[in-house]
């Protein structure tokens, strides 16, 4: 492997600690706000594809 290269990936592992910590964030939100074995299942994929929800809000709310 060259200096290139370990460089090149070295930066990238910021975006994955982001998300986990995101991750962790919503699950805690979702699940205090379900109610109920299906709300609480509901939680953990809402959890898993918060920044779609995020992104579709944001652009929901720039075309105003």
């Amino acid at each position: 492997m060259t200096g290139s290269s370990a460089r090149s990936r070295a930066g990238s592992s910021g975006g994955g600690a982001v998300y986990g910590l995101g991750l962790i964030g919503a699950l805690v939100y979702y699940w205090q706000h379900a109610e109920g074995l299906w709300r609480h299942v509901g939680a953990v994929g809402q959890a898993l594809v918060w920044p779609a929800f995020v992104v579709y809000d944001l652009l929901r709310h720039l075309r105003g």
